[in-house]
């Protein structure tokens, strides 16, 4: 491939201002369709650089089938939520929106920024999709009946590491919000077909704690962990 793209607004600064490429330099693409491309910079200007693309350095990394379903948090930590599932592999994020959550609305930009300069950082191949917010009710009606959803429930259920370890197929998880489930939510999820409750052990995690923690142990159980030589070719 020798193809010339153009980079434009804040990237097209992070290169010129704070990289301060010159013609000549070799900078690292990545589409999130195709995989890790070199490029030389062929020109730079004030507001936008333009690159010759070389080769193809890697292909586009398999993500394991695996949706993460946190409830809507304050800025600060739904923004860690993001950072770390990004480095962690998931394929979904699905931001829930449940009847104690401080917050309710997602700034959708913001989010992509972060998910994307964490998939940078980790030299990430693949972007996590980031959904628009909706209410559990939605989510629980809209649920597809060949994927299970296991909820980190704080009364209790099957212990996350066996019910990761013994699953088979498509599954995705729910963490509640700061405050918990609420009665109602509870005796919703439990009602719904493709629902699993599971334990996350007898400490009482935040809410952003119990995301990350909870989809290392799906990667350990069940995604690329499992097999990391497999996962690197």
């Amino acid at each position: 491939m020798d193809a010339r793209v153009g980079i434009s607004g804040n990237q097209a600064h992070y290169l010129a201002r704070v990289m301060r490429v010159a013609v000549g330099d070799t900078v690292i693409l990545c589409d999130n369709q195709t995989g890790e491309w070199a490029a030389d910079v062929c020109e730079v200007s004030k507001r936008d650089v333009m690159l010759q693309v070389r080769q193809q350095l890697r292909v586009r990394e398999a993500v394991p089938d695996f949706w993460l379903c946190p409830a809507l948090l304050k800025k600060d930590r739904f923004d860690l939520v993001l950072e770390k599932a990004t480095e962690l592999g998931v394929a979904h994020i699905k931001p829930v929106v449940m009847r104690r959550c401080v917050a309710d609305k997602l700034n959708q930009e913001r989010a992509n920024t972060i998910v994307t300069e964490a998939a940078e950082q980790c030299a990430r191949t693949a972007l996590p999709e980031v959904t628009e917010p909706m209410k559990l009710e939605v989510l629980l009606r809209e649920w597809p009946a060949d994927r299970t959803l296991f909820f980190a429930d704080e009364e209790g259920g099957e212990p996350a590491a066996s019910a990761f370890a013994d699953h088979a197929g498509p599954c995705a998880l729910l963490i509640g919000p700061e405050g918990g489930f609420d009665d109602a939510e509870r005796k919703m999820l439990r009602a719904h077909p493709n629902v699993s409750p599971i334990s996350l052990g007898p400490r009482i995690l935040r809410a952003e704690t119990a995301a990350i923690a909870a989809t290392a142990l799906w990667m350990g159980c069940q995604g690329d962990w499992v097999n990391v030589q497999e996962a690197k070719r």
